[in-house]
């Protein structure tokens, strides 16, 4: 390895997720203008792709330009105002950044805690939104990138719904790989990231948007405090406004696009079903030679996109990691907040989700920690 030819690594950590040969091929074709009517056609096909991987027909579903966290900071600014009362699921890394975004702008944030690696019980939900019922928005992880927990989100909607709330769901590790139905479970404002299940390289964040939280944001008493996110302005870009054609609005990530496509018709070429059911077979597979090697799951309720595991007693954190990534070229992540140090994050997403890559991180690891 040297710094202008990086290693090859085998990506089984939280993210990125390995990327297909074709995903960096789209990468590399010619460059076009973010007007040009051949990138306006490319576009329009990957908002189509999208809406097909997220099983929805919501017309404002479109690539933020920016990784997940821009996702995620992209439905809070569009949604919430200052004084607004919103709940959010802590349970983890990305939860407690959910919660400080919502606050950053303006809203009076009721914590819905969780011991981390743990899940919430609709009925706990149903609670927090009685006790605080000028609730506004609800937010919630369905893929808790930093426990590994898989929060369930179908039913959740009617809860949400009945209390005159929206419902707000991070998908950034869940997309593409674990089941996730926009209409069918009714969520109202929903992001994602291209660097996990979907097997692309970091740098835009699917969003999606459905008729409740159009009419919040049309609603609207005051300007979203970031120009740059203000879907307001982003629509006009990417659906064009006024009766009239496109309306600039920033140079869009034009060979990010190309790779998203691609990625998104490798998924819908294997099929969502299927993916979804070798996901879950490979995280099968690796649960069951991780408990053979005596280690255990930290999640009750686990992911099958992201193992979050106990380290064992007297291994060594770091130089485990080091050692898989010198010795194997294995990439694992360890674990966040109060989890450093007493977990192991192993990523099974996209095109990494294989026997190949299962058994090689069972064999690696069980080699590096005799």
């Amino acid at each position: 390895m040297n710094n202008n030819h990086p290693a090859e690594r085998v990506l089984l950590g939280p993210g990125p997720s390995p990327v297909p040969a074709r995903v960096l091929q789209a990468l590399s074709a010619p460059t076009l203008g973010h007007l040009d009517p051949q990138y306006v056609a490319i576009l329009d096909e990957t908002c189509e792709l999208l809406r097909q991987v997220y099983q929805t027909k919501n017309k404002l579903t479109f690539p933020v330009s920016g990784t997940g966290m821009a996702g995620m900071e992209c439905v809070a600014v569009n949604l919430v105002e200052p004084g607004d009362e919103v709940i959010v699921g802590v349970n983890g890394v990305f939860g407690g950044r959910m919660k400080d975004v919502m606050q950053r702008c303006g809203a009076t944030v009721h914590p819905l805690e969780a011991p981390w690696g743990e899940i919430f019980p609709l009925e706990q939900i149903a609670e927090t939104l009685k006790r605080h019922p000028r609730t506004k928005l609800v937010g919630i992880v369905q893929a808790e990138t930093s426990t590994g927990a898989h929060q369930p989100i179908a039913g959740l909607a009617e809860i949400v719904h009945r209390a005159g709330a929206l419902l707000a769901v991070d998908a950034v590790t869940s997309l593409g790989g674990h089941e996730l139905r926009v209409d069918d479970w009714e969520i109202d404002a929903i992001y994602s990231g291209t660097q996990k299940c979907l097997s692309c390289p970091p740098g835009l964040s699917p969003v999606s948007f459905g008729a409740r939280a159009i009419e919040r944001m049309d609603a609207r008493k005051q300007k979203p405090q970031s120009w740059y996110l203000d879907v307001s302005m982003l629509k006009q870009y990417y659906f064009g406004g006024g009766g009239g054609g496109r309306v600039y609005h920033h140079t869009a990530p034009i060979n990010m696009t190309y790779a998203l496509r691609e990625a998104l018709l490798i998924v819908l070429e294997e099929g969502l079903e299927a993916r979804i059911e070798r996901h879950a077979r490979m995280h099968q597979r690796l649960r069951r030679g991780l408990e053979g090697m005596g280690i255990s799951y930290i999640p009750t309720h686990s992911l099958h996109s992201l193992n979050c595991i106990r380290i064992p007693e007297g291994a060594d954190d770091a130089g485990t990691r080091r050692r898989l990534l010198e010795e194997y070229g294995i990439e694992i992540g360890g674990g966040l907040g109060v989890m450093a140090g007493k977990a192991w994050r192993i990523g099974l997403m996209g095109h990494g989700a294989t026997q190949r890559n299962v058994d090689l991180v069972l064999t690696a690891l069980q080699h590096v920690l005799a």
